[in-house]
């Protein structure tokens, strides 16, 4: 029922572009395959004006340190120089369709062309160059031998950085010459290798890849890989690669009528696509674009769980799984990171570790349930019921059984949980506060999830009682009248970055919104939280618009949302005192939330649209229940719902903007009246595999649906790359494509 999308040419409008040489991490054009990654900017420096540098990325290249987790270190770069200065007249474009990198360079002397990709599925580096009458070369240079004025990013020295003490050997093979680097005298390194290949017609083709190891067995794998590459018809490499990236962007869409921020949405499709996969590392601080930080590793405090956030409702579940399989593979250090007389039936996560998960908990205890709520996310949108029972339920009844030894029966005859910590308030205080907000909530939420999921499974299990029994008598988050307290007796009376003590509107939904006091109560902690100002982050206006979205506030939750869009950077990266990825990906889900929110059993269609938004589409998001839902407003009226069916689940819907009267339904059975539920909702019969459509009352359907996207704000069209704040303005600037 419904027509294809022509993605090459709207995504088109929004490829990255640059009308000058990037020369910061902040600007940097990213390449990606979930493994590897490359920021390619250029340099201020006088001394290396003639260079464009690929800054490289390897997720697992770590250095493991005598008193703390094994760290993410840089590993180097593959430097282009040019015989001469870049000069102005230089253009770069990201295509996003193609994930490809090509730009025009003009040098004091000369110009070139060149084009690069990561590829997908293989962890090589394609350059292809064409330097007409310029000359170039193309090298590896390992990180402690990188120009120090280059290793000030930004005016930004590696500040709190651990660097490791590093070997470099280099040598050249029948062609390929390798860089290895050898951490610490150990086993920990990683080696680089590339291999120069003409191409006729002045083209020359460079392979490169970076692979985890310093030994023999790395460079062979190195050596193969790229002579493998380089083997193979080049347009049917390039064909493959880009085979993944076609596959992977349509499997949803949406359409905004903010332009600006439509092209940040899909600026963070491709940076999710780019940083991990199935068989990835979990996505850490960092994702495969290392840079100066005193974060290299992976934070489980909100970090992780954000950046996976969207993942579930833009139909992107297989990246998902990386996060999944990795608390899967983990489980025997989740349990040790434990006090050893809790291990039969606990586990936990600490607040930062390497990738191994090995974090002993402290007195910030409720991360791994946090996780978990991740990893639920995974099975309700797909309706795995294996991945349930096998994988997720097991851990979470451990997560869940840690806190119930950490309960203790008040005077009131409620349970209480010792002094904890909510993440990031007071943080250098390391403040613990009784019946902490954070971990109430997310144990109320662990302990609904195991009873209904054993419901689900049809399990009886012996600790259901007590579950049941912690549930009712587990003490209500502290509040007041400024909202919901940090913990017992203690008000946020500071600023505070974090949306630890409102988790429970949002990711978790366990607080109803629909209850008036409830509502009344959320309202004022946000209005309380963000009034004290304070050290407001990216991630704390992605969470804030989440929130307004929760509680169908479309044009606040915009609000926050822009505002958070003014801390991210030219090219949609964003950093605090280093690096981290989570941020922008929080506030692609927060878009998500504006559109399409599922929870409590009901799939909300248009739940908080700004009322400037009058046009407004998307394509195959995914709900909970794994349904795949599409939509369209046109001129301020919703034209139609239509829903698929993936797994058979039972469907309520709701769409407010319908007016609370009847629509009209299409499916198998034909067309129909269809009235709504005493609560506004509409049941929607649908078999596994089937699908319907719902329409206004009084219009007469159609067979065939057709999403369109949104007519862009030509000036707000390929915003995003180079720093470009003119155009919000209406300052002109010239009308072809770049």
């Amino acid at each position: 029922m419904l027509s294809p999308i022509d993605y090459k040419s709207f995504l088109g409008r929004h490829d990255l572009y640059w009308p000058q040489p990037p020369k910061t991490w902040d600007e940097s054009a990213f390449l990606g395959n979930g493994m590897l990654g490359a920021a390619v900017y250029g340099a201020e420096h006088k001394s290396h004006r003639q260079t464009l540098r690929f800054v490289m990325g390897r997720e697992d290249v770590v250095a493991r340190r005598p008193s703390a987790f094994a760290a993410r270190v840089p590993v180097g770069e593959f430097e282009l120089q040019f015989g001469s200065w870049i000069y102005g007249g230089t253009t770069m474009k990201l295509d996003l369709w193609n994930a490809q990198l090509n730009a025009s360079v003009v040098t004091v002397k000369g110009s070139a062309r060149l084009s690069a990709f990561l590829h997908s599925r293989k962890d090589v580096l394609l350059l292809e160059l064409q330097t007409g009458d310029e000359t170039a070369s193309f090298r590896f240079v390992p990180y402690p031998e990188v120009s120090e004025a280059l290793k000030v990013d930004d005016g930004r020295p590696n500040i709190d950085q651990y660097f490791p003490e590093t070997a470099v050997q280099q040598e050249e093979r029948d062609g390929v010459s390798f860089t290895r680097q050898r951490y610490n005298g150990s086993a920990d390194g990683c080696t680089a290798a590339l291999l120069c290949v003409p191409a006729g017609e002045g083209k020359v083709r460079y392979y490169a890849t970076i692979q985890q190891g310093h030994d023999a067995a790395a460079a062979g794998r190195a050596e193969r890989l790229l002579r493998d590459a380089a083997a193979e018809p080049a347009e049917n490499f390039r064909q493959s690669h880009r085979s993944w990236w076609h596959d992977y962007y349509r499997r949803s869409f949406l359409s905004l009528p903010d332009t600006r921020l439509e092209g940040f949405y899909w600026a963070q499709l491709y940076k999710l696509g780019s940083a991990t996969r199935p068989d990835s590392p979990t996505l850490d601080n960092q994702g495969p674009w290392m840079g100066p930080t005193p974060w290299p590793g992976t934070w489980f405090n909100m970090n992780v769980q954000v950046a996976y956030s969207p993942v579930y409702a833009s139909n992107h579940l297989e990246e998902g799984e990386s996060l999944c399989r990795a608390l899967d593979r983990n489980l025997p250090n989740l349990i040790a990171n434990v006090p050893e007389e809790l291990r039969a039936d606990s586990a936990g996560l600490g607040r930062s570790m390497s990738h191994d998960f090995s974090a002993p908990v402290g007195a910030e205890t409720g991360n791994l349930l946090w996780a978990c709520h991740n990893y639920y996310r995974q099975y309700r949108y797909s309706m795995d019921e294996e991945l349930l029972r096998t994988r997720l339920y097991p851990l979470l009844r451990r997560a869940v059984g840690f806190h119930l030894h950490l309960l203790r029966e008040g005077e009131d005859g409620r349970l209480h949980l010792p002094a904890t910590i909510s993440p990031e308030y007071g943080s250098f205080k390391q403040l613990a506060v009784e019946d902490c907000g954070y971990d109430l909530f997310l144990l109320r939420w662990g302990l609904c999830t195991l009873l209904n999921s054993a419901r689900r499974l049809g399990l009886s299990e012996a600790e259901e009682p007590r579950w049941r029994e912690t549930l009712e008598k587990l003490a209500e988050n502290p509040a007041d009248e400024t909202g919901y307290l940090i913990g017992k007796g203690v008000r946020m009376d500071h600023g505070h970055r974090h949306y630890s003590h409102l988790l429970g509107v949002s990711p978790l939904h366990i607080v109803d919104v629909e209850n008036p006091v409830l509502r009344e109560r959320v309202r004022v902690s946000l209005r309380h939280w963000f009034g004290r100002e304070g050290d407001l982050r990216g991630f704390t206006f992605s969470g804030a618009a989440s929130i307004a979205a929760a509680l169908g506030e479309g044009d606040e939750a915009l609000s926050y949302l822009l505002s958070g869009l003014l801390l991210c950077k030219p090219n949609t990266f964003y950093r605090e005192a280093g690096p981290v990825i989570e941020s922008p990906l929080g506030m692609a889900e927060a878009v998500h939330d504006l559109l399409l929110q599922s929870h409590s059993g009901v799939v909300e269609v248009f739940p908080a649209l700004p009322s400037g938004w009058a046009d407004v589409s998307f394509q195959s998001l995914r709900a909970e229940g794994a349904f795949l839902v599409s939509a369209q407003r046109r001129a301020g009226k919703v034209q139609f719902i239509h829903i698929r069916s993936l797994a058979g689940e039972p469907l309520r819907v709701r769409c407010r903007l319908f007016g609370g009267g009847p629509v009209l339904l299409q499916d198998g059975g034909g067309r129909r009246e269809l009235l709504p539920d005493p609560d506004g909702c509409f049941t929607v019969p649908l078999a596994k595999g089937e699908e319907a459509a719902l329409f206004p009352a009084g219009t007469a359907g159609t067979a065939e649906i057709a999403v369109a996207p949104v007519e862009a704000q030509r000036g707000l069209c390929n915003f995003w790359g180079g720093n470009k704040p003119w155009r919000l303005y209406g300052i002109p600037f010239a009308e072809e494509a770049p």
